[in-house]
C-alpha cells in the first residue's frame, strides 16, 4: 500500500500476513486494504474504529468480517453493535400489549444479561423460554391488562395439554418469568408457587461420587477403563467405541474422530488409549484388526468387538456406558448452561435429545435456584 500514513502502511501490513495465513484471495485483500484506509485515514494511532462505522462507511465491495478481523487483531475495534438476540427480544415483544410487553422485555434481558443472583443464558436457551411460553402470554393478553392477573387456575389450563419435556420446559419458563417479576415488584402474588416439574427418568439423573468410584473400581482392565473415558469425556456411545478405528484417533495432535465427528482428545480419554494401546500392541503385535478395541476373538479378523465386552460388568452392578454417557452431557448443560445448541455442536447429537438434556438441567438448575431462594 502506497499510503503516505504510517498507521494504515502499518495495518496494512498487518492485514497481507493475516490474508496470507488464512488463504485470502487478491481481491479479498486488496479491499481490505481500501478499506483500512476509508477508516484508519482521519485517526491518530491507537484510536479504536466503531463496528458501526465498518459497516456504514466502507464500500459494498469490502469484506466487512474481514476488515473487522483485521482491527480486532490490532485492537483498534469496538463493537457498538446491538446484539441479534436484544434485536429478536424487541422484535417479539412488539406483538405484546404494553402491560405485558414491559415485564416479558425485562424478564427475557435479564436471562440474557444474567441477574444478581443468576447466570446469563445463552441466545439459545432465551428462544426456547420465550418459545414455550409465548402462546400463553399471547393468550392471556387478550383477556388481562398485565401479567399480575393471571391466576394459578389460568396457568394450569395452560399447561393441561402438555406432556413430557415440552411441559417441563414450559414449566421452569413460567417459573422464571413470574419469580423474576415477583422480585421486581411488578407483580404481587406469584402464580406458579407450588408449580413442580416431573422427575427426570433415571438415565437423566447425575450421578453420584460414590457411583463414580465404584465405575473406577469396575473398571479394571485397560479396555474397560478405556471405554469408560470415552463415555465419560466425549460421551461416546457403546456402538460408537465398538466401531472406533485406528484411524480415527490421533494421540500426538490430541484429536479423535466419533462417528465422523473430530473433536480434541481429552486427558483422561488419551491416557487409557495409550495404556491400551501399549497392551494391545504388545500382545497382539500383527493383528489385522484395525479396531481400537479388539479381544482374543476379534484380533484374528477384522470386526468389531461385541456390545457386551464394551459393557463389561456394568450392568450386574446397576450402571451402563449409556448412563455414562448421559451424565456427561448432563454436566456439560449444568457447567455451561442448558443450551440445546451448544450440548448438539459439542457431543454431536440431535437437537431433539439436547433439548431434552436441556429441559432436565433447567429443572434441576431451578429447583436448586427454589432451594436458594
Amino acid at each position: 500500500m502506497s499510503s503516505g500514513n504510517p498507521i494504515v502502511r502499518s495495518a496494512a501490513v498487518r492485514a497481507q500476513q493475516l490474508g496470507e495465513m488464512h488463504g485470502w484471495d487478491e481481491s479479498t485483500t486488496r479491499c481490505v486494504l481500501d478499506g483500512l484506509a476509508t477508516v484508519l485515514k482521519e485517526r491518530s494511532a491507537g484510536e479504536p474504529v466503531a463496528m458501526s462505522e465498518v459497516r456504514s462507511q466502507t464500500h459494498r465491495r469490502v469484506s466487512k468480517p474481514r476488515l473487522a478481523e483485521v482491527l480486532a487483531n490490532l485492537g483498534l475495534l469496538i463493537d457498538d453493535t446491538t446484539p441479534a438476540i436484544t434485536l429478536w427480544i424487541d422484535r417479539r415483544i412488539a406483538a405484546l400489549p404494553p402491560g405485558f410487553a414491559e415485564p416479558v422485555h425485562l424478564w427475557l434481558i435479564t436471562l440474557v444479561d444474567g441477574g444478581t443472583r443468576s447466570k446469563p443464558r445463552s441466545a439459545s436457551s432465551t428462544y426456547v423460554y420465550f418459545g414455550s411460553v409465548r402462546p400463553f402470554l399471547e393468550h392471556w393478553a387478550a383477556m388481562y391488562d398485565h401479567p399480575r392477573q393471571v391466576t394459578k387456575n389460568d396457568i394450569d389450563i395452560a399447561l393441561d395439554p402438555l406432556r413430557g419435556y415440552q411441559r417441563n420446559t414450559a414449566i421452569n419458563a413460567l417459573r422464571s418469568l413470574f419469580r423474576f417479576a415477583k422480585k421486581q415488584g411488578l407483580i404481587f402474588t406469584n402464580p406458579t408457587i407450588g408449580l413442580t416439574t416431573r422427575l427426570p427418568e433415571p438415565g437423566f439423573i447425575p450421578m453420584t461420587d460414590d457411583d463414580i468410584r465404584t465405575i473406577e473400581q469396575l473398571a479394571a482392565q485397560p479396555s474397560q477403563r478405556l471405554a469408560v473415558a470415552l463415555a465419560a469425556e466425549h460421551a461416546a456411545r457403546t456402538a460408537s467405541i465398538r466401531n472406533l478405528n485406528l484411524d480415527d484417533i490421533d494421540i500426538p495432535n490430541r484429536r479423535i474422530t466419533l462417528d465422523g465427528h473430530s473433536q480434541r482428545l481429552g486427558e483422561l480419554t488419551s491416557q487409557a488409549l495409550k495404556t491400551w494401546l501399549d497392551y494391545r500392541r504388545t500382545r497382539w503385535p500383527r493383528t489385522p484388526n484395525r479396531h481400537v478395541l479388539v479381544n482374543p476373538k476379534t484380533v484374528l479378523g477384522t470386526g468389531p468387538v461385541s456390545a457386551p465386552f464394551v459393557r463389561f460388568c456394568l450392568g450386574r452392578n446397576g450402571f451402563s456406558i449409556d448412563q455414562i454417557r448421559a451424565d456427561r452431557i448432563l454436566h456439560e448443560a449444568l457447567t455451561a448452561g442448558p443450551d440445546p445448541l451448544h450440548l448438539s455442536l459439542v457431543f454431536n447429537i440431535d437437537h431433539s435429545t439436547a433439548l431434552r438434556y436441556s429441559a432436565v438441567a433447567e429443572h434441576l438448575l431451578s429447583n436448586e435456584l427454589e432451594q436458594r431462594s
